[in-house]
């Protein structure tokens, strides 16, 4: 399988399918510290990354909005002291589509 984060999001349209269970376990297997969360009867994937202070906590938020507006695809961020929450998931879909696997992957590239 390649590698997630070296991925470049598809236009995802309105009935595309979301993943199957096995593409879930082996895009899972890529980006381990990512937990799958359902909201509102969607499922998301979702994690929170740690910072000495909130002014990195920022900058790290907005290196990922960077990168949603360059790939296209827009997580919610929640930014507070010390943290940030990313959540992925296709809204067009309302679910888990392999852009937010790739994302994630980005997404921790960027923190490493």
């Amino acid at each position: 399988m390649s590698d997630l984060s070296q991925g470049q999001c598809e236009a995802c349209r309105v009935g595309a399918p979301t993943v199957t269970q096995q593409e879930r376990e082996a895009f899972s297997a890529q980006i381990p510290e990512w937990q799958i969360v359902s909201r509102e009867g969607i499922q998301r994937l979702e994690r929170s990354y740690k910072f000495p202070n909130f002014v990195e906590a920022l900058a790290f938020t907005n290196k990922i909005g960077a990168l949603a507006e360059e790939q296209g695809h827009h997580p919610d961020l929640l930014t507070s002291w010390g943290r940030v929450t990313v959540t992925w998931w296709s809204h067009k879909i309302k679910g888990l589509h392999r852009n937010d696997f790739i994302m994630a992957a980005k997404t921790d590239q960027i923190y490493r």
